[in-house]
């Protein structure tokens, strides 16, 4: 596996990172779950994302079974939906009992998608103050947003506070609608931030007729890009496998490359974008 400095958070982190969705979340299926971690940490992915809104926690629960064992392989992140601050003390403590641990590497505000939840987050009694205690305190080691819907948003965020990481919905039709890499990227490269891309696979729409190939197109493209990792869920050890031996041997797409894969998502941009507007 390969490895690249995330942000000045002072970690290294694998460029293929584990996504908590997919088969993680599954209550139904834990033993299955279970493996998929264990197999990322054996292919030395150490990089794992979740959040208590997958699976209704079950993703968290999921990886606590293996982060009683294993806690100190992994760099954990996870995330808070609440805006306020007494929401997020109430929430992290949750999220703590089911990952089966007592402090994470990363703590995120999830998903800002308006505004209006930005202005309250930052507001006196805001998420953003719980999180900066949480850090004071050594509950989390660093600060987080994420962002899928709307770039503009998300730049004010960054521009507002001093983040350590940012997760940003990154694909090939990302240029096409709203896009984050023109949007974002550059400036929190220059914060030299922890960059991290999602939606690299649009859940595969961005696949097939009209748009990418092959997943390790998509996968190459967020690579190719100032980013330190990528979340990727996955559904079965054979797609974490693939996955993992692709990113074990990448070496970046040139110029001419992206432009390509730019060009053949142009008739998928909205399957390659759909999150930006549905979600």
């Amino acid at each position: 596996m390969q490895y690249r400095k995330l942000g000045e958070t002072g970690f290294k982190v694998s460029i293929l990172g584990l996504g908590g969705e997919a088969a993680v979340e599954k209550r139904e299926n834990p033993e299955k779950a279970e493996e998929i971690v264990n197999r990322a940490l054996d292919l030395g992915i150490n990089y794992i994302d979740t959040s208590p809104v997958y699976g209704e926690g079950g993703s968290e629960e999921n990886l606590g079974r293996v982060m009683a064992r294993r806690r100190s392989e992994a760099f954990l992140a996870s995330k808070t939906h609440e805006r306020s601050y007494e929401g997020t003390m109430r929430l992290i403590e949750e999220s703590l009992n089911r990952l089966q641990t007592d402090y994470l590497d990363l703590y995120q505000l999830h998903n800002i998608r308006r505004n209006i939840e930005l202005n309250e987050i930052l507001g006196p009694a805001g998420a953003l103050m719980a999180l900066q205690k949480l850090r004071e305190e050594g509950v989390i080691k660093n600060i987080g947003v994420t962002g899928h819907k709307d770039p503009v948003v998300l730049r004010r965020a960054i521009d507002n506070f001093e983040f350590d990481c940012v997760l940003m919905a990154l694909n090939a039709a990302d240029p096409h609608r709203a896009s984050f890499k023109d949007g974002v990227l550059e400036q929190a490269r220059e914060k030299n931030m922890g960059i991290i891309g999602m939606k690299v696979l649009a859940v595969g729409r961005i696949l097939g007729q009209g748009g990418l190939k092959t997943p390790e197109e998509a996968l190459g493209y967020v690579l190719s890009l100032p980013v330190s990792t990528i979340i990727v869920g996955t559904s079965s050890l054979e797609e974490l496998e693939a996955n993992a031996a692709f990113c074990s041997e990448f070496q970046g797409f040139d110029g001419e490359k992206m432009k390509t894969l730019e060009e053949k998502t142009a008739l998928k941009e909205r399957e390659g974008n759909f999150f930006k507007m549905e979600w």
